[in-house]
């Protein structure tokens, strides 16, 4: 492939990308930054060209990956299974994520803690979802135990039975301990804090509706 440029020409839909052109031929591409070092006339063999396409796809890869984390935080197993379906090389991985990694924008523990205190503000769950769900992001078990650590599990599970208290105030005792035991076990609380809170959320309301006088 090694050949003179004879063109550098900006993609149409991507200003941040430019068409390199080898005598009269399209070539390759690269980035814009890597394409404010060549200029028309220079001629290229065929060990720059495969250093430069190397580079490129690293480039592309690192983009590819901070497009992902734009969202919201990720996993470090997450963002490599992203690069890995996106059809890049498993060196350009391991390059990529070590970038990433030494940059701060990948970082296991700062991830699992933002795990755990977002669900404790938007969504409670009990220690034991919370691991797992950390555990399908492929997050280790060290770190893991390391963002569990301060949950508070009788206050989460009192957050999240708080939410259905009013849909089962009304209900019989037997009904609403059934109801709410189910509703936190499934949240991943254990058996012996679902119960302590479905009572103790019985006494501060339940009780209260069922001593309540029809007419």
């Amino acid at each position: 492939m090694a050949g003179l440029i004879t063109r550098l020409v900006y993609q149409t839909h991507n200003r941040q990308r430019v068409n390199v052109f080898l005598d009269g031929t399209y070539a390759f591409a690269v980035t814009d930054t890597v394409a404010a070092r060549l200029k028309i006339g220079q001629s290229l063999s065929d060990a720059e060209i495969a250093q430069m396409q190397g580079g490129d796809l690293a480039a592309r890869a690192y983009d590819k990956a901070l497009r992902y984390l734009a969202p919201r935080p990720r996993s470090r197993a997450e963002v490599a299974a992203h690069l890995e379906r996106a059809g890049v090389p498993a060196e350009v991985v391991t390059e990529v994520m070590s970038q990433l990694q030494e940059q701060g924008y990948i970082d296991d523990d700062a991830f699992a803690a933002w795990w755990v205190d977002n669900r404790q503000r938007f969504s409670p769950r009990g220690t034991q979802a919370l691991r797992l769900e950390l555990t399908q992001k492929g997050v280790d078990r060290d770190v893991i135990d390391g963002a569990l650590a301060q949950v508070d599990s009788t206050a989460q599970a009192l957050a999240a039975g708080s939410a259905k208290v009013a849909r089962w105030q009304h209900l019989s005792h037997d009904d609403f301990s059934r109801k709410m035991l189910g509703h936190l076990q499934r949240r991943g609380f254990s058996y012996a804090t679902a119960k302590a809170v479905t009572d103790e959320l019985w006494r501060t309301y339940g009780a209260q509706t069922a001593d309540e006088p029809t007419f």
